[in-house]
């Protein structure tokens, strides 16, 4: 009996650890005090931006594109029959010996070609997107802020100089956005963006205004960009870009990236732009931009110089277009536009744009410095109806026959019909052509090149080589020499300095 009771009194003192773990456990499982607040957040421009999208949201709207399938293979047709490409991808060159297969009917399908954003400008339907969104479109989808409703819109108008365009669907009672003033906004405000990444419809993201009047970015021919932070990414092109009231400052274009998505660089077509291509789409079908006729050159710091001008604000004419508005107007090569309608402008871009902007048959008041002195012109702006296309090779010349010193260490000749040809020079285009720099001289340091056609020495017209040999010898006692000379189509400013030493 002693065992027994031995064994039963080990038994329950075995229990005892067992019964104040579980005693632990329930203690450590009791649910503790949570603190919760259910009122609703105090929203104001500190806390939240849901009002403002709330009321900006169903102004956006998704844009799903379709194509023709035939033009996908035409494209791919153009891919596989482009000797590099099939290089790259170990195509033997064979295979496009095999004879043509007729298209298949199943070609003339309707494929998916793209997914973008769009914003509602009226309530009868008109919207405005980018023209890359819908220009190889066949068919345009439009869906609403809800996810639901569709229509299938018509494109009434494109540019691709602005990458703007204007569709519609047939509809009633939409949510037009509210335009603001985008040459107001600054740097350092904030940018809402809201619009469908990645077919992500409503996606909004949050940042600042990082950079106004970007150009130069290759996306079109007359940039002049919002550039934000708030992520953009593909999809979002078309739609909206708004301040911190929920007005529209931007339709988001296009984004800088190494990898396809967001980098924090997006660039939107402000909105004055943007509506002003629409008016103009709107009214005419086409953008009517004022065209002054002249070739633009930034004016540099040695440019400014050589004309005996203490600032390098403007820009400098570096050819006037025959019988242009321009030339019309009285304005020469080498006049420095310094204001354009009684305002100061940042680059060449901003002239160029504002330009644009002037209607045809509109006045342009320009202030021009000539010969030192500022006088005031007025010119009637035509009609830019294209870009003027230019070649951009230089072949290599054969040493002209004639080989006259100019400035220092420079050989130049008359023009031949073959080297004109070569040149693509116009038949009404005189000068003189460089046929030789020497390697250490002022004029190779100014980067003066063989090719170059030489048409004015410090404002001088210059015809032929005997008129630059000429005008050489006016311009040896001067320490900086300005020529002006035609390079690849273009004209081009060259600025040497003479050493101190010569």
């Amino acid at each position: 009996m002693k065992h027994h009771i031995l064994t039963r009194s080990i038994r329950s003192l075995l229990l005892v650890p067992f019964l104040l773990g579980s005693i632990a456990i329930a203690e450590e499982g009791k649910m503790p005090e949570i603190r919760v607040d259910e009122e609703q957040l105090v929203r104001d421009v500190h806390t939240s931006f849901a009002p403002i999208i709330e009321r900006v949201a169903p102004s956006v709207v998704t844009i799903s594109t379709e194509v023709q399938a035939g033009k996908v293979a035409k494209e791919n047709e153009r891919m596989l029959n482009d000797p590099f490409f099939r290089r790259f991808f170990g195509l033997p060159d064979s295979e496009r010996e095999k004879p043509e297969k007729k298209p298949d009917v199943k070609s003339r399908k309707l494929i998916p070609a793209g997914l973008g954003s769009g914003v509602v400008v009226s309530a009868d339907g008109y919207i405005l997107t980018n023209h890359h969104v819908v220009a190889e479109a066949d068919v345009i989808t439009v869906t609403l802020a809800d996810g639901k409703t569709t229509f299938r819109a018509k494109k009434i108008a494109s540019d691709e100089g602005s990458d703007i365009a204007v569709i519609k669907v047939e509809a009633k009672g939409l949510a037009p956005v509210t335009f603001a003033d985008s040459d107001k906004t600054k740097v350092g405000d904030v940018a809402i963006a809201i619009g469908s990444p990645f077919a992500l419809r409503q996606t909004v993201t949050k940042g600042i205004i990082s950079a106004l009047g970007r150009d130069g970015t290759g996306i079109s021919e007359f940039g002049n960009f919002i550039q934000t932070d708030a992520s953009i990414n593909p999809g979002n092109s078309g739609g909206a870009l708004i301040d911190a009231q929920g007005r529209l400052v931007g339709i988001p274009s296009a984004i800088y990236s190494r990898s396809g998505g967001n980098m924090g660089i997006g660039f939107a077509v402000p909105s004055n732009q943007a509506r002003s291509v629409m008016e103009s789409l709107l009214k005419f079908g086409r953008v009517q931009r004022g065209f002054l006729g002249i070739e633009m050159k930034p004016l540099t710091e040695p440019l400014a110089k050589s004309l005996g001008i203490s600032s390098n604000e403007g820009l400098i004419i570096g050819a006037v277009v025959p019988d242009g508005a321009a030339e019309k107007a009285g304005l020469k090569a080498e006049d420095v536009i310094i204001e354009l309608n009684g305002k100061k402008f940042e680059n060449i871009t901003a002239f160029r744009n504002a330009i644009a902007a002037t209607g045809p048959g509109s006045k342009a008041e320009l202030k021009v410095i000539r010969d030192g002195k500022e006088m005031n012109v007025s010119v009637t702006l035509a009609d830019r109806t294209g870009s003027i296309a230019r070649v951009n090779n230089t072949p290599s010349l054969e040493p002209a026959k004639k080989e006259p010193d100019v400035l220092d260490g420079v050989q130049v000749g008359d023009i031949t019909a073959e080297q004109r040809r070569q040149l693509s020079l116009d038949e009404n285009v005189r000068g003189a052509l460089v046929t030789a720099v020497a390697p250490d001289s002022p004029s190779a340091e100014a980067e003066l090149k063989r090719g170059d056609v030489i048409i004015s020495i410090n404002g001088k017209e210059v015809k032929n080589a005997e008129e630059a040999v000429k005008l050489s010898e006016d311009v040896k006692t001067l320490n900086i020499v300005r020529l002006r000379v035609i390079r690849g189509g273009k004209t081009e400013f060259v600025v040497v300095e003479e050493r101190k030493d010569h």
